[in-house]
Protein backbone atom coordinates (compact mmCIF):
# COMPACT_ATOMS: atom_id res chain seq x y z
CA UNK A 1 0.00 0.00 0.00
CA UNK A 2 1.39 3.42 -0.91
CA UNK A 3 1.56 6.26 1.57
CA UNK A 4 -0.50 9.17 0.38
CA UNK A 5 -2.68 11.94 1.69
CA UNK A 6 -2.70 15.72 1.91
CA UNK A 7 -0.20 15.63 4.74
CA UNK A 8 2.30 13.35 2.97
CA UNK A 9 5.64 13.49 4.70
CA UNK A 10 8.80 13.87 2.74
CA UNK A 11 10.28 10.49 3.52
CA UNK A 12 12.29 8.78 0.82
CA UNK A 13 13.00 5.50 2.54
CA UNK A 14 11.18 2.26 1.83
CA UNK A 15 7.73 3.21 0.57
CA UNK A 16 5.91 0.07 -0.62
CA UNK A 17 5.51 -0.12 -4.35
CA UNK A 18 8.50 2.12 -5.06
CA UNK A 19 11.18 1.04 -7.44
CA UNK A 20 13.51 -0.49 -4.86
CA UNK A 21 11.44 -1.46 -1.83
CA UNK A 22 13.69 -3.58 0.40
CA UNK A 23 12.86 -7.20 1.14
CA UNK A 24 11.98 -7.71 4.80
CA UNK A 25 10.71 -10.77 6.67
CA UNK A 26 6.90 -10.69 6.38
CA UNK A 27 4.72 -9.64 9.27
CA UNK A 28 3.90 -10.82 11.92
CA UNK A 29 6.88 -10.49 14.22
CA UNK A 30 7.09 -11.81 17.80
CA UNK A 31 4.50 -10.55 20.26
CA UNK A 32 5.90 -7.81 22.48
CA UNK A 33 3.00 -6.94 24.79
CA UNK A 34 0.47 -4.14 24.87
CA UNK A 35 2.04 -1.50 27.09
CA UNK A 36 4.90 0.97 26.95
CA UNK A 37 8.12 -0.63 28.26
CA UNK A 38 9.37 0.71 31.60
CA UNK A 39 12.31 3.12 31.57
CA UNK A 40 14.18 4.77 34.43
CA UNK A 41 13.22 8.23 33.13
CA UNK A 42 9.55 7.42 32.41
CA UNK A 43 7.26 6.14 29.66
CA UNK A 44 6.61 8.03 26.41
CA UNK A 45 4.04 7.04 23.77
CA UNK A 46 4.33 8.46 20.23
CA UNK A 47 1.29 8.39 17.90
CA UNK A 48 1.91 8.74 14.16
CA UNK A 49 -0.95 8.42 11.66
CA UNK A 50 0.14 9.52 8.22
CA UNK A 51 2.87 6.94 7.58
CA UNK A 52 4.49 3.92 9.24
CA UNK A 53 6.99 4.97 11.89
CA UNK A 54 9.83 3.18 10.08
CA UNK A 55 9.45 5.62 7.16
CA UNK A 56 9.58 8.75 9.30
CA UNK A 57 13.05 10.32 9.63
CA UNK A 58 11.84 12.42 12.55
CA UNK A 59 10.17 9.67 14.58
CA UNK A 60 13.19 7.42 14.14
CA UNK A 61 15.49 10.15 15.48
CA UNK A 62 13.09 10.94 18.32
CA UNK A 63 12.86 7.29 19.37
CA UNK A 64 16.65 6.99 19.43
CA UNK A 65 16.91 10.18 21.48
CA UNK A 66 14.35 8.97 24.01
CA UNK A 67 16.02 5.57 24.38
CA UNK A 68 19.39 7.24 24.97
CA UNK A 69 17.78 9.45 27.63
CA UNK A 70 16.44 6.43 29.52
CA UNK A 71 12.77 6.40 28.53
CA UNK A 72 10.62 3.43 27.73
CA UNK A 73 9.07 4.18 24.32
CA UNK A 74 5.88 2.98 22.66
CA UNK A 75 4.98 3.86 19.07
CA UNK A 76 1.42 3.64 17.74
CA UNK A 77 1.59 3.56 13.97
CA UNK A 78 0.41 1.91 10.78
CA UNK A 79 1.50 -1.68 10.35
CA UNK A 80 4.52 -2.11 8.08
CA UNK A 81 7.22 -4.80 7.93
CA UNK A 82 9.91 -2.15 8.34
CA UNK A 83 8.64 -1.38 11.84
CA UNK A 84 10.56 -4.45 12.93
CA UNK A 85 13.67 -2.25 12.92
CA UNK A 86 12.46 -0.65 16.16
CA UNK A 87 12.45 -3.99 17.96
CA UNK A 88 16.25 -4.04 17.99
CA UNK A 89 16.22 -0.93 20.20
CA UNK A 90 16.09 -1.65 23.95
CA UNK A 91 12.98 -0.36 25.64
CA UNK A 92 10.93 0.21 22.45
CA UNK A 93 7.57 -1.36 21.66
CA UNK A 94 5.54 -0.98 18.45
CA UNK A 95 1.75 -0.94 18.88
CA UNK A 96 0.50 -1.06 15.32
CA UNK A 97 -2.78 -1.33 13.45
CA UNK A 98 -3.85 -2.36 9.99
CA UNK A 99 -3.34 0.59 7.59
CA UNK A 100 -6.47 2.33 6.31
CA UNK A 101 -7.26 2.49 2.62
CA UNK A 102 -5.62 5.35 0.75
CA UNK A 103 -7.99 8.30 0.57
CA UNK A 104 -8.80 9.69 -2.88
CA UNK A 105 -11.59 12.16 -2.04
CA UNK A 106 -12.75 14.23 0.97
CA UNK A 107 -15.04 11.50 2.30
CA UNK A 108 -12.13 9.07 2.03
CA UNK A 109 -10.02 11.32 4.27
CA UNK A 110 -12.79 11.46 6.88
CA UNK A 111 -12.94 7.67 6.87
CA UNK A 112 -9.15 7.36 7.06
CA UNK A 113 -8.83 9.84 9.91
CA UNK A 114 -11.78 8.39 11.80
CA UNK A 115 -10.47 4.84 11.52
CA UNK A 116 -6.93 5.86 12.53
CA UNK A 117 -8.25 7.88 15.48
CA UNK A 118 -10.26 4.93 16.80
CA UNK A 119 -7.31 2.55 16.32
CA UNK A 120 -4.95 4.93 18.13
CA UNK A 121 -7.43 5.51 20.95
CA UNK A 122 -7.92 1.77 21.48
CA UNK A 123 -4.17 1.07 21.52
CA UNK A 124 -3.52 4.06 23.80
CA UNK A 125 -6.00 2.93 26.44
CA UNK A 126 -4.72 -0.62 26.18
CA UNK A 127 -1.21 0.74 26.87
CA UNK A 128 -2.60 2.73 29.82
CA UNK A 129 -4.18 -0.39 31.31
CA UNK A 130 -1.01 -2.42 30.73
CA UNK A 131 1.16 -0.18 32.89
CA UNK A 132 0.46 3.48 32.27
CA UNK A 133 2.05 6.29 30.25
CA UNK A 134 3.67 9.53 31.42
CA UNK A 135 3.77 11.50 28.14
CA UNK A 136 1.84 11.07 24.88
CA UNK A 137 3.21 12.75 21.75
CA UNK A 138 0.85 13.39 18.85
CA UNK A 139 2.70 13.74 15.54
CA UNK A 140 0.62 16.22 13.55
CA UNK A 141 -0.92 16.59 11.05
CA UNK A 142 -3.57 15.26 10.86
CA UNK A 143 -4.89 17.38 13.72
CA UNK A 144 -7.55 14.91 14.87
CA UNK A 145 -6.39 13.72 18.27
CA UNK A 146 -7.67 16.52 20.50
CA UNK A 147 -10.63 14.47 21.89
CA UNK A 148 -8.18 11.76 22.97
CA UNK A 149 -5.86 14.42 24.41
CA UNK A 150 -8.71 15.87 26.51
CA UNK A 151 -9.37 12.47 28.09
CA UNK A 152 -5.70 11.66 28.66
CA UNK A 153 -5.02 14.96 30.39
CA UNK A 154 -7.83 14.25 32.83
CA UNK A 155 -6.12 10.94 33.57
CA UNK A 156 -2.89 12.78 34.45
CA UNK A 157 -1.02 12.18 31.19
CA UNK A 158 1.06 15.04 29.77
CA UNK A 159 0.46 15.92 26.11
CA UNK A 160 3.11 16.96 23.59
CA UNK A 161 2.10 18.06 20.09
CA UNK A 162 4.85 17.68 17.48
CA UNK A 163 3.70 19.87 14.59
CA UNK A 164 5.47 19.00 11.34
CA UNK A 165 3.22 20.75 8.78
CA UNK A 166 0.23 23.08 8.78
CA UNK A 167 -2.64 21.17 7.24
CA UNK A 168 -4.62 24.14 5.81
CA UNK A 169 -1.57 25.33 3.86
CA UNK A 170 -0.62 21.81 2.81
CA UNK A 171 -4.13 21.08 1.57
CA UNK A 172 -4.03 24.28 -0.51
CA UNK A 173 -0.60 23.41 -1.92
CA UNK A 174 -1.88 20.03 -3.07
CA UNK A 175 -5.35 20.87 -4.32
CA UNK A 176 -5.41 24.61 -5.01
CA UNK A 177 -8.45 26.48 -3.75
CA UNK A 178 -9.79 25.17 -0.45
CA UNK A 179 -13.61 25.28 -0.03
CA UNK A 180 -14.49 27.68 2.80
CA UNK A 181 -16.15 25.01 4.96
CA UNK A 182 -13.16 22.67 4.56
CA UNK A 183 -10.75 25.49 5.40
CA UNK A 184 -12.77 26.40 8.50
CA UNK A 185 -12.78 22.76 9.64
CA UNK A 186 -9.02 22.40 9.12
CA UNK A 187 -8.29 25.59 11.04
CA UNK A 188 -10.62 24.61 13.88
CA UNK A 189 -9.04 21.18 14.30
CA UNK A 190 -5.59 22.78 14.26
CA UNK A 191 -6.54 25.24 17.02
CA UNK A 192 -8.16 22.54 19.15
CA UNK A 193 -5.09 20.36 18.75
CA UNK A 194 -2.85 23.15 20.00
CA UNK A 195 -5.18 24.02 22.89
CA UNK A 196 -5.05 20.49 24.32
CA UNK A 197 -1.24 20.45 24.52
CA UNK A 198 0.91 20.90 27.61
CA UNK A 199 3.91 21.56 25.34
CA UNK A 200 4.32 22.00 21.59
CA UNK A 201 7.37 21.48 19.38
CA UNK A 202 7.48 22.72 15.77
CA UNK A 203 9.86 22.39 12.85
CA UNK A 204 10.13 26.11 12.07
CA UNK A 205 9.42 29.55 13.47
CA UNK A 206 6.30 30.16 11.39
CA UNK A 207 4.68 27.11 12.97
CA UNK A 208 5.83 28.28 16.42
CA UNK A 209 4.08 31.62 15.92
CA UNK A 210 0.89 29.86 14.86
CA UNK A 211 1.06 27.47 17.84
CA UNK A 212 1.63 30.31 20.31
CA UNK A 213 -1.31 32.29 18.96
CA UNK A 214 -3.71 29.33 19.02
CA UNK A 215 -2.65 27.62 22.24
CA UNK A 216 -2.19 30.70 24.47
CA UNK A 217 0.69 28.83 26.08
CA UNK A 218 3.63 30.75 27.56
CA UNK A 219 6.51 31.29 25.15
CA UNK A 220 8.68 28.72 26.91
CA UNK A 221 6.07 26.00 26.35
CA UNK A 222 6.47 26.11 22.56
CA UNK A 223 9.89 25.01 21.29
CA UNK A 224 11.59 24.91 17.92
CA UNK A 225 12.96 21.44 17.12
CA UNK A 226 14.27 21.38 13.57
CA UNK A 227 14.68 18.24 11.48
CA UNK A 228 18.38 18.14 10.64
CA UNK A 229 20.32 14.95 9.89
CA UNK A 230 22.49 12.97 12.29
CA UNK A 231 26.11 14.03 11.72
CA UNK A 232 27.59 10.54 12.08
CA UNK A 233 25.37 9.32 9.24
CA UNK A 234 26.59 12.16 7.04
CA UNK A 235 30.24 11.52 7.90
CA UNK A 236 29.93 7.85 6.96
CA UNK A 237 28.83 8.57 3.37
CA UNK A 238 31.27 8.14 0.47
CA UNK A 239 31.12 9.67 -3.02
CA UNK A 240 30.82 7.62 -6.20
CA UNK A 241 31.63 9.36 -9.49
CA UNK A 242 29.86 6.59 -11.39
CA UNK A 243 26.60 8.25 -10.31
CA UNK A 244 27.40 11.12 -12.68
CA UNK A 245 27.02 8.64 -15.57
CA UNK A 246 29.96 10.06 -17.46
CA UNK A 247 29.08 13.74 -17.04
CA UNK A 248 30.97 16.52 -15.30
CA UNK A 249 28.34 17.57 -12.77
CA UNK A 250 25.52 16.00 -10.77
CA UNK A 251 22.50 17.89 -9.43
CA UNK A 252 20.11 16.19 -6.99
CA UNK A 253 16.54 16.61 -5.84
CA UNK A 254 15.27 14.29 -3.11
CA UNK A 255 11.98 13.76 -1.35
CA UNK A 256 8.57 12.18 -1.74
CA UNK A 257 7.24 13.23 -5.13
CA UNK A 258 3.83 14.61 -4.22
CA UNK A 259 1.63 17.23 -5.83
CA UNK A 260 2.80 19.92 -3.43
CA UNK A 261 6.49 19.35 -4.23
CA UNK A 262 6.24 20.82 -7.74
CA UNK A 263 8.74 18.56 -9.44
CA UNK A 264 7.03 19.63 -12.66
CA UNK A 265 8.60 23.08 -12.20
CA UNK A 266 11.97 21.45 -11.62
CA UNK A 267 11.75 19.51 -14.87
CA UNK A 268 10.88 22.66 -16.83
CA UNK A 269 13.88 24.39 -15.22
CA UNK A 270 16.14 21.49 -16.21
CA UNK A 271 14.80 21.69 -19.76
CA UNK A 272 15.90 25.32 -19.94
CA UNK A 273 19.32 24.52 -18.44
CA UNK A 274 19.95 21.88 -21.09
CA UNK A 275 18.32 23.24 -24.23
CA UNK A 276 18.06 27.01 -23.76
CA UNK A 277 21.34 27.55 -21.89
CA UNK A 278 23.18 24.75 -23.66
CA UNK A 279 24.53 22.98 -20.57
CA UNK A 280 24.68 19.31 -21.54
CA UNK A 281 27.49 18.27 -19.19
CA UNK A 282 25.22 17.77 -16.16
CA UNK A 283 23.33 14.75 -14.82
CA UNK A 284 20.14 15.31 -12.80
CA UNK A 285 18.92 12.75 -10.25
CA UNK A 286 15.37 13.10 -8.89
CA UNK A 287 15.42 10.70 -5.96
CA UNK A 288 12.43 9.34 -4.10
CA UNK A 289 9.09 7.59 -4.43
CA UNK A 290 5.68 9.20 -4.34
CA UNK A 291 2.24 9.42 -5.85
CA UNK A 292 3.46 11.58 -8.77
CA UNK A 293 6.61 9.60 -9.63
CA UNK A 294 5.24 8.01 -12.80
CA UNK A 295 3.66 11.28 -13.92
CA UNK A 296 7.01 13.04 -13.55
CA UNK A 297 8.83 10.29 -15.46
CA UNK A 298 6.33 10.77 -18.28
CA UNK A 299 6.76 14.56 -18.19
CA UNK A 300 10.55 14.18 -18.39
CA UNK A 301 10.11 11.94 -21.41
CA UNK A 302 7.81 14.46 -23.14
CA UNK A 303 10.30 17.26 -22.46
CA UNK A 304 13.11 15.26 -24.07
CA UNK A 305 15.10 14.94 -20.83
CA UNK A 306 15.59 11.18 -20.82
CA UNK A 307 19.33 11.39 -21.52
CA UNK A 308 19.99 13.77 -18.62
CA UNK A 309 17.40 13.04 -15.92
CA UNK A 310 16.96 9.78 -14.06
CA UNK A 311 14.58 8.74 -11.30
CA UNK A 312 16.15 6.15 -9.00
CA UNK A 313 12.95 5.85 -6.95
CA UNK A 314 13.35 4.71 -3.38
CA UNK A 315 16.94 4.44 -2.16
CA UNK A 316 18.08 3.07 1.19
CA UNK A 317 19.83 5.70 3.33
CA UNK A 318 23.39 4.66 2.51
CA UNK A 319 22.75 4.87 -1.26
CA UNK A 320 20.86 8.13 -0.96
CA UNK A 321 23.72 9.67 0.99
CA UNK A 322 26.17 8.40 -1.63
CA UNK A 323 24.34 10.59 -4.17
CA UNK A 324 24.56 13.61 -1.89
CA UNK A 325 28.27 12.99 -1.22
CA UNK A 326 28.83 12.98 -4.99
CA UNK A 327 26.56 15.85 -6.07
CA UNK A 328 27.55 19.40 -6.99
CA UNK A 329 24.18 21.11 -6.39
CA UNK A 330 20.98 20.48 -4.41
CA UNK A 331 17.73 21.65 -6.01
CA UNK A 332 14.25 22.54 -4.79
CA UNK A 333 11.19 24.04 -6.50
CA UNK A 334 8.60 23.93 -3.72
CA UNK A 335 6.23 26.89 -3.47
CA UNK A 336 5.23 26.26 0.16
CA UNK A 337 6.35 29.30 2.11
CA UNK A 338 5.49 27.78 5.51
CA UNK A 339 7.70 24.68 5.11
CA UNK A 340 11.37 24.17 5.98
CA UNK A 341 12.16 21.35 3.52
CA UNK A 342 14.04 18.42 5.05
CA UNK A 343 16.02 18.13 1.81
CA UNK A 344 17.67 21.49 2.47
CA UNK A 345 19.12 20.28 5.77
CA UNK A 346 20.59 17.27 3.98
CA UNK A 347 21.98 19.29 1.07
CA UNK A 348 23.64 21.69 3.49
CA UNK A 349 24.99 18.89 5.69
CA UNK A 350 26.85 17.53 2.66
CA UNK A 351 28.21 20.95 1.70
CA UNK A 352 25.97 21.28 -1.36
CA UNK A 353 25.02 24.77 -2.49
CA UNK A 354 21.28 25.08 -3.06
CA UNK A 355 19.13 26.60 -5.80
CA UNK A 356 15.53 27.18 -4.65
CA UNK A 357 12.74 29.70 -4.73
CA UNK A 358 12.93 32.67 -2.36
CA UNK A 359 10.32 31.67 0.21
CA UNK A 360 10.14 32.79 3.84
CA UNK A 361 11.20 29.60 5.60
CA UNK A 362 13.61 28.61 2.83
CA UNK A 363 15.44 31.91 3.25
CA UNK A 364 15.49 31.64 7.04
CA UNK A 365 16.98 28.17 6.78
CA UNK A 366 19.37 28.47 3.82
CA UNK A 367 20.25 32.16 3.48
CA UNK A 368 23.97 32.37 2.73
CA UNK A 369 24.02 28.76 1.54
CA UNK A 370 21.72 29.12 -1.47
CA UNK A 371 20.97 31.13 -4.57
CA UNK A 372 17.29 32.01 -4.24
CA UNK A 373 15.11 33.12 -7.14
CA UNK A 374 11.64 34.61 -7.54
CA UNK A 375 9.04 31.97 -6.64
CA UNK A 376 7.70 30.28 -9.75
CA UNK A 377 10.21 31.94 -12.10
CA UNK A 378 11.50 28.89 -13.95
CA UNK A 379 13.85 30.83 -16.21
CA UNK A 380 15.54 32.51 -13.22
CA UNK A 381 15.85 29.16 -11.47
CA UNK A 382 17.52 27.67 -14.56
CA UNK A 383 19.92 30.61 -14.87
CA UNK A 384 20.91 30.23 -11.21
CA UNK A 385 21.67 26.52 -11.74
CA UNK A 386 23.79 27.29 -14.80
CA UNK A 387 25.63 30.15 -13.09
CA UNK A 388 26.52 28.10 -10.02
CA UNK A 389 27.79 25.19 -12.08
CA UNK A 390 30.04 27.65 -13.88
CA UNK A 391 31.41 29.09 -10.63
CA UNK A 392 33.34 26.58 -8.47
CA UNK A 393 34.41 29.32 -6.07
CA UNK A 394 30.86 30.39 -5.33
CA UNK A 395 29.72 26.78 -5.01
CA UNK A 396 32.45 26.20 -2.47
CA UNK A 397 31.56 29.36 -0.51
CA UNK A 398 27.83 28.56 -0.32
CA UNK A 399 28.46 24.90 0.45
CA UNK A 400 30.83 25.67 3.31
CA UNK A 401 28.42 28.19 4.83
CA UNK A 402 25.58 25.66 4.82
CA UNK A 403 27.70 22.83 6.15
CA UNK A 404 29.03 24.95 9.00
CA UNK A 405 25.53 25.98 10.01
CA UNK A 406 24.28 22.40 10.08
CA UNK A 407 27.26 21.30 12.15
CA UNK A 408 26.92 24.23 14.53
CA UNK A 409 23.17 24.25 15.16
CA UNK A 410 20.81 22.52 12.71
CA UNK A 411 21.94 18.88 12.95
CA UNK A 412 19.79 16.53 14.98
CA UNK A 413 22.74 16.19 17.36
CA UNK A 414 21.81 19.70 18.59
CA UNK A 415 18.04 19.51 18.11
CA UNK A 416 17.90 16.31 20.18
CA UNK A 417 18.96 18.25 23.28
CA UNK A 418 15.97 20.57 22.89
CA UNK A 419 13.57 17.69 22.24
CA UNK A 420 14.84 15.68 25.22
CA UNK A 421 14.61 18.78 27.39
CA UNK A 422 10.93 19.23 26.52
CA UNK A 423 10.17 15.58 27.26
CA UNK A 424 12.12 15.86 30.52
CA UNK A 425 10.02 18.81 31.63
CA UNK A 426 6.82 16.92 30.86
CA UNK A 427 7.85 13.64 32.45
CA UNK A 428 8.55 15.40 35.75
CA UNK A 429 6.35 18.45 35.30
CA UNK A 430 4.02 20.00 37.84
CA UNK A 431 0.43 20.72 36.73
CA UNK A 432 0.21 23.00 33.70
CA UNK A 433 0.47 26.67 34.72
CA UNK A 434 -1.92 29.33 33.53
CA UNK A 435 -0.79 31.37 30.49
CA UNK A 436 1.72 33.95 31.59
CA UNK A 437 2.91 31.95 34.61
CA UNK A 438 6.52 32.00 35.70
CA UNK A 439 9.38 31.01 33.42
CA UNK A 440 10.73 27.48 33.64
CA UNK A 441 14.24 28.72 33.06
CA UNK A 442 16.82 27.84 30.43
CA UNK A 443 17.13 24.17 31.29
CA UNK A 444 15.49 21.32 33.06
CA UNK A 445 17.12 20.48 36.39
CA UNK A 446 16.34 16.81 35.93
CA UNK A 447 18.07 16.49 32.57
CA UNK A 448 20.54 19.34 32.38
CA UNK A 449 19.35 19.94 28.80
CA UNK A 450 18.76 23.38 27.40
CA UNK A 451 15.29 24.14 26.02
CA UNK A 452 15.11 26.47 23.00
CA UNK A 453 11.78 28.24 23.27
CA UNK A 454 9.57 29.79 20.66
CA UNK A 455 10.47 33.15 22.16
CA UNK A 456 14.13 32.49 21.41
CA UNK A 457 13.59 31.30 17.86
CA UNK A 458 10.28 32.56 16.61
CA UNK A 459 10.16 36.04 18.07
CA UNK A 460 13.70 36.91 18.93
CA UNK A 461 14.91 36.96 15.32
CA UNK A 462 14.00 33.68 13.72
CA UNK A 463 16.44 31.84 11.52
Amino acid sequence: MGVRGPYLRRSVYGVPGSEETPTITPYPWPATGHGVPPGPAGKVLLILENEPACLSHRVTKQVDTLVQAGYGVGVITRRHPGNQSFLSRPGVRVLDYRPPRDAEHPLGYLIEYGYSFLAAAFLTFRAMLAGGVDVVQFCQPPDVYFPLAWVLRRLGVKILVDQRDLLPELYAARFGRVPPLVLAALRLSERLGFKTADRIVCTNGYQCDRALAASKLPDDHVALVRNGPVLTHVAAARSDDALKRGRTYLCCWLGAIGRQDRVDLLLHSIQQVIFDLGRKDTEFAIIGPGECLEDMRELARRLGLGDWVHFPGYLPPERLFRYLATADLGLDTSLQSDVSPVKLYEYMAFGLPVVAFDLRETRLLADGAADLTEPGDIAAHARAVDALLASPGRRRKLGQAGQERVRAELAWDHQARVYAGVIGQLAGAAPRPDPGAGDLGEGDPGTGLAVATAHDHARGGRE
